[in-house]
């Protein structure tokens, strides 16, 4: 069961994190997993969006997830290692 207190947790953590690059990895259904890669773009009372480019057409697109289904692992977020290196230097 999922409380308040970390509801409004993953909401802090996340607001912390708008314009930090990140890799979320959700479940397409039947063994597929939808990779987006970009940055948290705002943070909204139950979705936060992330900014992602595309490959083909080399323009953005915004996609949106909730915070309960980071809870329920739904959507896993990582932040990729060469953005880890850019935040320490």
């Amino acid at each position: 069961m999922i409380i308040r207190s970390d509801l409004d947790s993953c909401k802090s953590k996340l607001q912390s994190m708008i314009g930090s690059r990140v890799r979320l990895t959700s479940n397409g259904g039947r063994k597929r997993l939808i990779i987006h890669e970009g940055i948290i773009d705002n943070c909204y009372p139950n979705v936060f969006t992330v900014k992602c480019k595309r490959e083909a057409e080399g323009d953005y697109e915004i996609v949106s997830y909730s915070y309960i289904d980071v809870l329920t692992r739904a959507v896993r977020i990582a932040i990729p290692a060469d953005a880890a290196a850019e935040a320490v230097s």
